[in-house]
């Protein structure tokens, strides 16, 4: 297991549960951003488990920029709902992912 309970995991490359997460809230990074993205690529991610589970997020929005997003996932009884908690914008791909 490499998750600990309150701990965040390792940072790992996005898989495609990580790639629907950014979907379901690109509409609201756009919102906050106050900016379209036409790339939404999730690159790498590191999750934290609590009452619930916060996942952070880098994904590319062009060649040279990235956002963090910080989403909350509820657990299965409250309907695994998602929340986008926060964003960190104008990243580079080099910026590492941590929590904030």
């Amino acid at each position: 297991m490499d998750v600990i309970c309150g701990g965040p995991s390792a940072v790992k490359a996005a898989n495609e549960e990580v790639q629907k997460i950014c979907d379901e809230v690109k509409p609201r990074v756009e919102e906050k951003a106050g900016r379209t993205f036409n790339v939404f690529t999730a690159k790498s991610y590191t999750k934290q488990v609590v009452a619930g589970t916060n996942y952070f997020i880098k994904v590319q929005v062009s060649d040279v920029e990235c956002v963090h997003l910080r989403v909350y996932k509820m657990l299965p009884p409250a309907g695994e709902k998602l929340e986008l908690t926060g964003i960190q914008t104008q990243k580079s791909h080099q910026d590492a992912i941590g929590y904030f």
